[in-house]
């Protein structure tokens, strides 16, 4: 963990799963109960043979099916690593000194549950912490590029506002494509204004990012004259250079050209119950 924000992350190597742990312990991972506790969850179930189910993305997934996802494919002794992680961010949520023990698990994450799982054990771990937008902000400043990855995936299950866009921002900012990726995800879709939402779409573009990777592009694209301007400006500068026009900037610009989705009609108002004196006088007066 010793990356400054402002400097762009560059693609980390897969770490390799070498999974080893104690012995597994219960954790919890549901939304804290109406007294305030937070009710346990059972521990990850045993490994299922492998199906063609699709992984699910660790940003959008509901975070209980998320959980079971792993629980089916992780091995024992990386279950067994998990429920142990979980269950230390329950007892110790928040931040404790220098470093808390779950952040330390963040950095195991990898190592312990397999570059492909890491994402989604990294964004379980965030949550049983109730990691709030100071310590989501200080993983990210102080993580690799795999841990902020994770924080981004995090921010739609643990901030409801606006509060961690400068982290979205700054990710844009970067050249790394899996950090560009990621924060054009659910949150950069809620919070990011007009304005920077355009440039991020502009950065997938020039980075290489699929425009299937921008949440809710139909919707934010759709009837926006000023993205139909820059994505045109874009295609003709490739043009002019001799350089292809990616079929991702056709599609969003013909979005982007589309009419805009129209308001909801307002209701008609409900009729007066006051009787209404009309008269035949253009002056109001009754004869």
């Amino acid at each position: 963990m010793n990356h400054p924000r402002a400097t762009p992350a560059t693609p980390a190597t897969p770490e390799t799963a070498t999974p080893t742990g104690p012995e597994a312990a219960p954790h919890p991972l549901e939304a804290p109960a109406a007294d305030g506790t937070t009710p346990a969850a059972p521990a990850l179930t045993p490994a299922a043979p492998a199906t063609a189910t699709a992984p699910l993305h660790p940003a959008t997934a509901p975070l209980a099916e998320l959980h079971r996802f792993l629980g089916a494919r992780l091995d024992t002794a990386a279950r067994t690593w998990l429920d142990r992680a979980l269950a230390e961010a329950a007892a110790h949520p928040g931040t404790h000194g220098p470093i808390s023990v779950w952040e330390l698990r963040l950095a195991e994450a990898g190592r312990r549950c397999g570059a492909a799982h890491a994402d989604a054990a990294r964004v379980l771990i965030l949550y049983a912490a109730h990691a709030d937008t100071e310590a989501l902000t200080r993983v990210y400043d102080q993580g690799t590029a795999d841990e902020r990855r994770a924080v981004l995936h995090a921010l739609p299950h643990l901030v409801p506002g606006p509060g961690a866009r400068p982290l979205v921002e700054d990710a844009l900012r970067t050249n790394d494509t899996r950090l560009v990726a990621a924060a054009v995800g659910p949150y950069g879709a809620r919070h990011l204004d007009a304005h920077a939402w355009r440039h991020a779409v502009l950065k997938c573009l020039f980075t290489g990012v699929p425009l299937e990777r921008v949440a809710d592009l139909a919707r934010r694209a759709r009837g926006d004259a000023e993205l139909a301007r820059m994505l045109g400006d874009h295609a003709d500068e490739r043009t002019a250079a001799g350089r292809p026009v990616p079929e991702d900037l056709h599609r969003a610009r013909a979005l982007a050209l589309a009419p805009a989705e129209p308001a909801p009609a307002e209701p008609d108002p409900a009729p007066s119950s006051t009787p209404s004196h009309t008269t035949d006088d253009p002056h109001g007066k009754e004869s």
